[in-house]
């Protein structure tokens, strides 16, 4: 079989979520063994090595509308007999077999933490993607629900296959002198909690600024280190440091590449992820390996995700935050109790295995329509 696979969004300069998912998956594609043919569809060169013996490279940059004109123009050309799309949206030439990853429908539920324009085309994409790829990839539980109430998807059109974290990367950093130069990188000084996320509304930062700014003494002489690039709609978060006084408490580190992430992650006292709305939420499952005890919402994926080796609490409750956060800050043994159930947890997860389900689900369609034909 010829797999294709768009991996455009594998070569972005800065990658987060998504694009991480797209990298890893392909890498670990690759390593296993089988019978197939692959073909990777780039808009430009890849900065990465890939294994070359299972694998045709297609460099093909255009300016504009990449996929629907480019990659539609390569798919009435040259077809593959199944094209996988891990990270964007389906072209709108396709062979007869494709499969797609939908990653999140936050949109649906917070429409204000998204510009109006990105809404829309999150809305169309998505809705396009689910009716005409031939199945479903779905990051959660979650989101596969969400496909089927909000999309009316039937429920055997979508798989859920959980992404992985790289374990060779995230791991605990037991090197103080490590620690201590990402903290001087990044204008760190002490203790810390850690966010790690693009800076959008969606990421609740509003409320877990004011959250952290009602951390009572002792414990109160810590920073917030967020970590991330700017998204959309990110200058209220930036006011919200002036509004609440929190000036030199609050650091923004901007985008952290992934080197400096253990370190950062192995540093913090605590890692806080109260997200609106998940898809996924990776950081959580990095700061788990890392060793590093995790409060988050609990909503969307991420109970799916974090199990019981963190403390979940609603989003909108700035209170329940701030009390976690103090619980976790303030007592030891919880400590060290999150952790070791943060490195129980992070083992059922894996770009392995993540590779072997989705192949299972690529082979699983090529065989169904080569049956039906």
């Amino acid at each position: 079989m010829l797999i294709g696979i768009d991996a455009s969004r594998s070569v972005a300069q800065e990658r987060t979520g998504t694009e991480n998912y797209s990298l890893n998956l392909i890498r670990h594609l690759l390593t296993l063994g089988s019978d197939h043919h692959y073909r990777l569809y780039f808009n430009r060169p890849p900065t990465y090595n890939l294994q070359p013996t299972t694998c045709n490279l297609r460099i093909i940059p255009f300016p504009r509308l990449w996929t629907h004109l480019r990659l539609s123009w390569e798919m009435a050309r040259r077809p593959p007999d199944l094209l996988f799309v891990p990270a964007h949206v389906l072209p709108v030439v396709h062979p007869h077999r494709s499969v797609v990853t939908v990653h999140d429908l936050g949109y649906l539920y917070y429409p204000e933490a998204h510009r109006l324009l990105d809404r829309v085309y999150l809305d169309l994409s998505t809705r396009y993607n689910a009716r005409a790829a031939t199945h479903l990839i779905a990051d959660s539980s979650a989101t596969k629900r969400d496909l089927i109430e909000r999309y009316g998807i039937e429920s055997d059109k979508i798989t859920v296959v959980y992404p992985g974290y790289d374990s060779t990367v995230f791991q605990p950093v037991r090197d103080e002198e490590a620690i201590e130069a990402v903290k001087a990188r990044y204008d760190i000084a002490g203790d810390y909690i850690l966010f790690v996320g693009t800076l959008q509304p969606r990421k609740n930062l509003i409320r877990l600024m004011e959250a952290f700014s009602n951390i009572q003494p002792p414990i109160s002489n810590i920073q917030l280190v967020i970590a991330g690039k700017k998204g959309w709609l990110y200058r209220e978060i930036f006011q919200q440091v002036e509004k609440l006084g929190l000036e030199g408490k609050v650091v923004f580190t901007g985008y952290v590449p992934e080197g400096d992430l253990p370190a950062l992650l192995s540093g913090a006292r605590l890692f806080a992820f109260p997200s609106l709305y998940e898809g996924f939420g990776l950081p959580v499952l990095e700061a788990m390996a890392c060793g590093t005890p995790v409060v988050c919402s609990n909503v969307s994926s991420l109970p799916e995700v974090a199990g019981d080796a963190a403390l979940l609490v609603d989003p909108l409750d700035v209170e329940g935050l701030t009390m976690a956060m103090e619980h976790i800050l303030g007592d030891e043994s919880l400590r060290a109790e999150l952790i070791e159930r943060g490195f129980e947890q992070v083992r059922k997860f894996s770009w392995e295995r993540c590779a072997r389900e989705t192949l299972n689900v690529l082979e699983s369609i090529c065989h169904e329509l080569h049956e039906f034909h």
